[in-house]
C-alpha cells in the first residue's frame, strides 16, 4: 500500500474544499498556497514539502479564505504576468493571463521602433507598462490610472522602473505628448451595467468598480481610448485594447471610422480578446 504525505492528503483535502466552494482551478490554487506558505515549488510539493503546525494552519485558512472566493493573488500577494510579477491587493484590478497577448503585441511593436514612445492607459497595477521596460529596455513608457488605490499599487509596482506614472483621467492625460506617441495600450473596464451577475465573484466583488464597468454596452472606455490614442499617437501609430470575448465585432466598430488596419485578435484560448489600429499616416 501506498503512503501518502501529509502534503498529499492537505492537497487533496484542499483540492475538495475549493472545488465545492466553486473555484475554477482546484488543484492548482491548492498548490500554489501551499507553495507560498511552505517556500516549496509547485513541481516539489509532493516530494519536498513538510508542513509544520503553523504552516498547516496558515494553509487551511487561506483555502478557506480561497473558497469564499477572494482571489488567489491577493492572498499570495502578487501576480504573474509575462516574465514579471506586480504586487497586487484589494483596491487593484488583478492582471489576468489575457491581458497577456495583449502586452505582447505591444512589446513586439515596441522592438520594431528604434526609440519608442508608449502610453498605458487605464494602468490598473502597471503590469503591461512594467513588462514593455523590462522586454523593451530602450522604450520610454508613459501610463496613466484614475482610481487612486489603484494608482497607490502601480506606483509600488513601477517605482525605480523609468515609468512615468501620473494619476488622472485618460480623456486628457499627456497632452504634452500630443501627436508623438508610437503606441498606446489599454486594457480598459469593458462590463455592461446589466451584466452582474454574469461575473465570477472574484471579480464583481473584489476588483474596483472602475476597472469593470462600462455603461450601458460596456464600450463607454473604449470610445475613450479612441479619442485619447487618436490625440496622443503620431501618424502611423498604433493601439491596441483589450475587451470581452462578446465585443469581437462592436470594440472593433469603434475604430472603423477613422483608422486603418483595424482588426480584432484573439487570447490563448481562440476567443476575441483586443481590437488593434493604426493612425492614417495622412
Amino acid at each position: 500500500m501506498t503512503v501518502r504525505s501529509q502534503a498529499e492528503r492537505l492537497l487533496e483535502a484542499a483540492t475538495s474544499d475549493l472545488e465545492a466552494g466553486g473555484v475554477s482551478s482546484p488543484r492548482h490554487d491548492a498548490e500554489v498556497l501551499m507553495s507560498h506558505v511552505t517556500g516549496v515549488p509547485r513541481m516539489m510539493l509532493l516530494g519536498s514539502a513538510k508542513p509544520n503546525g503553523r504552516q498547516v494552519q496558515d494553509f487551511q485558512a487561506l483555502v478557506s479564505a480561497r473558497a469564499s472566493r477572494i482571489p488567489l493573488q491577493h492572498l499570495i500577494g502578487s501576480a504573474a504576468f509575462r516574465f514579471i510579477d506586480v504586487e497586487v491587493g484589494p483596491g487593484v484590478f488583478v492582471p489576468r493571463p489575457e491581458t497577456e497577448v495583449l502586452a505582447g503585441w505591444a512589446i513586439a511593436h515596441a522592438k520594431n521602433e528604434p526609440a519608442p514612445v508608449v502610453v498605458e492607459l487605464c494602468a490598473g497595477a502597471g503590469a503591461i507598462s512594467l513588462s514593455v521596460v523590462h522586454e523593451v529596455p530602450g522604450a520610454v513608457v508613459h501610463a496613466v490610472e484614475l482610481d487612486e488605490p489603484a494608482y497607490e499599487w502601480a506606483q509600488r509596482n513601477l517605482a525605480d522602473s523609468g515609468v512615468d506614472l501620473r494619476l488622472g483621467d485618460m480623456a486628457d492625460a499627456f497632452t504634452d505628448l500630443d501627436g508623438t506617441v508610437d503606441i498606446v495600450v489599454a486594457n480598459p473596464p469593458y462590463i455592461p451595467l446589466d451584466a452582474w451577475e454574469s461575473v465570477a465573484p472574484e471579480a464583481r466583488d473584489h476588483d474596483p468598480a472602475l476597472a469593470l464597468w462600462s455603461g450601458d454596452d460596456g464600450l463607454d472606455a473604449m470610445r475613450v481610448v479612441e479619442q485619447a490614442a487618436w490625440r496622443l499617437l503620431k501618424p502611423g501609430g498604433v493601439v491596441g485594447a483589450e475587451h470581452a470575448d462578446v465585443q469581437g465585432e462592436s470594440a472593433p466598430a469603434v475604430f472603423a471610422r477613422r483608422w486603418t488596419s483595424v482588426r480584432d485578435n484573439r487570447d490563448l484560448a481562440d476567443r476575441p480578446r483586443f481590437v488593434t489600429a493604426t493612425k492614417p499616416r495622412r
